[in-house]
């Protein structure tokens, strides 16, 4: 599954006048010199494409012949599809244009951004949930995520599974004449209650906090006193199987895992962001054969 070539320089797209059937292909190949980095041979005829490894005598020299030919998908099986804004050395880019534009085919040519040409055969991302909480728009986790995807060559393909909860809908199960939010980025209430925001260090009212341990603690230093609190840290309302990457204010410096949940910093940096999702894929492995 999800084989992708590792380098550009592995893959040559040849024109062949032998229709494109196993034998006849493995006939014209055999024998025939190919560049020392050529491991994979995208053959065409007409419309139609077919995927074939091969094998050299050796790879010292700028060219050698050719000794095997291992057909690793047939013509039937194959699609070419021409998408200029997807950059084909990430595998993630290269699954999302398998399935947005050939959902059934085992392996997807795709002539991308600069004109270069890669495939993947056997697309099939690694599921990965991302537990967030709403407002702000876009979701900062998923956002940060999709950008680290989208420049990770050396990731298997990853599909993110976002899980939203609304700070609306959460302090809407704990009706309430007045909340306090932690700031106005995460604000959200019943159209009816009057809101307050923690980071503003309002007047004391007779509110009910939605925050976390950190803003119950933040709380407790300037007011003091018992307060109602709806609980909002993504870590807390994780649930389910599989590898989840969620995130908890109360990790300042550091990524966490918790069996199969990885938590990141709340104000997490693209570099503590790449790391968690390392550890989530790592979570739940796949066989990833790009070398």
């Amino acid at each position: 599954m999800n084989l992708v070539p590792a380098q550009y320089r592995e893959v040559s797209v040849a024109e062949v006048p032998v229709p494109l059937e196993e034998g006849a292909l493995r006939t014209y190949l055999a024998g025939r010199d190919v560049y020392r980095r050529t491991r994979y041979v995208i053959a065409r005829n007409g419309a139609a494409s077919m995927l074939a490894e091969v094998g050299k005598e050796s790879e010292q020299p700028l060219f050698s012949a050719v000794t095997s030919v291992t057909v690793l998908a047939r013509a039937e099986e194959t699609a070419l599809v021409d998408a200029p804004d997807v950059d084909t050395a990430v595998p993630t880019q290269l699954a999302r244009a398998a399935a947005e534009h050939a959902p059934g085919a085992r392996c997807v040519i795709v002539r991308g951004r600069y004109g270069h040409v890669s495939f993947i055969l056997d697309p099939a991302p690694v599921r990965i949930r991302v537990l967030e909480v709403v407002p702000p728009w876009p979701p900062k986790l998923v956002d940060q995520l999709a950008r680290v995807l989208d420049v990770a060559e050396d990731l298997p393909p990853v599909e993110l599974v976002p899980e939203l909860v609304d700070l609306r809908d959460l302090a809407a199960r704990h009706p309430a004449a007045r909340y306090l939010f932690p700031c106005r980025a995460g604000q959200g209430a019943q159209d009816q209650a009057e809101v307050s925001y923690l980071d503003e260090i309002p007047p004391r009212e007779p509110w009910t906090l939605v925050g976390c341990a950190r803003s119950r603690a933040i709380h407790d230093w300037f007011y003091g006193g018992e307060v109602p609190q709806v609980d909002m840290c993504p870590r807390n309302l994780a649930r389910g199987d599989g590898p989840m990457l969620t995130k908890c204010c109360l990790l300042e410096d550091r990524v966490a895992c918790d069996g199969d949940t990885v938590v990141v910093p709340w104000g997490a940096s693209l570099a503590q962001i790449s790391e968690g999702l390392r550890l989530a894929v790592a979570a739940r492995p796949v066989r990833n054969t790009a070398r």
